[in-house]
């Protein structure tokens, strides 16, 4: 990495960069054309701050306490997917240790007043798979867990993403493990299959998918839709 490329990447990611909760007067995106993922040394571990050296650069990156808890002890290796978000004054970058994890983080975004930092509360404070869970059923008792959140936002937030949420898991289910679109209409699956695939396309290892596909399978019984799988599926796998 060139001399000017550091310079660069010290002065945008600084370490120790404050953030305001919520959105503010200080604009901010989240950009999918810089930083999309980040492996290296986990060099400092902290409940909401890794730095992660990638050739000699240290990366701070923000993250939920889900994703912290799923970390490796610091001087190990650590692979991260990453946001990006733009802000006026730095670029900040927000780590994930599943798929799932970063689309839900995408998708609060999309909420009316859910700046980066509440959203990475909200994650640090309800499980990828119930928050999914939630959002679809427009359950806002759940969102109210999450401190920061009262009655009237959870509610909103509900409102503004219940479809997208919905969309969400439907794109778990139409979307192979290599991007290619998936037509289960078509393609010979059980509905176990169907399952797995969807489970593996929002993150989840190969074989925790399959377990967890058998045991939705088994505890919804004979003849059960996809639809109802899904919802025991996550059940199960929410904390």
């Amino acid at each position: 990495m060139s001399c000017a490329r550091r310079a660069f990447v010290g002065r945008r990611c600084p370490v120790g960069s404050p953030e305001s909760t919520g959105r503010s007067s200080r604009s901010f995106f989240p950009s999918s054309t810089l930083i999309a993922r980040l492996e290296g040394l986990l060099l400092e571990k902290a409940p909401t701050r890794l730095v992660v050296d990638v050739s000699g650069v240290g990366y701070e990156v923000l993250v939920s306490l889900q994703t912290f808890e799923q970390l490796p002890e610091s001087g190990e290796t650590v692979a991260l997917n990453v946001r990006t978000v733009v802000r006026d004054d730095a670029f900040l970058l927000y780590g994930f240790t599943t798929t799932l994890e970063k689309d839900l983080f995408d998708l609060l975004l999309r909420a009316n007043r859910v700046g980066p930092r509440l959203a990475q509360t909200i994650l640090s404070g309800i499980s990828a798979e119930s928050l999914l869970r939630a959002l679809c059923d427009s359950d806002a008792g759940v969102l109210r867990k999450a401190p920061g959140v009262g009655a009237k936002m959870a509610e909103r937030i509900c409102l503004d993403l219940r479809d997208n949420a919905q969309e969400l898991i439907k794109r778990g289910l139409s979307t192979g493990s290599e991007g290619e679109a998936i037509s289960f209409e078509k393609a010979e699956l059980g509905v176990v299959d169907q399952l797995t695939s969807a489970l593996e396309n929002l993150g989840y290892a190969a074989n925790q998918a399959e377990r967890v596909a058998v045991s939705a399978a088994r505890e919804a019984g004979d003849g059960a839709s996809l639809e109802s799988l899904i919802r025991v599926a996550l059940k199960s796998l929410a904390p």
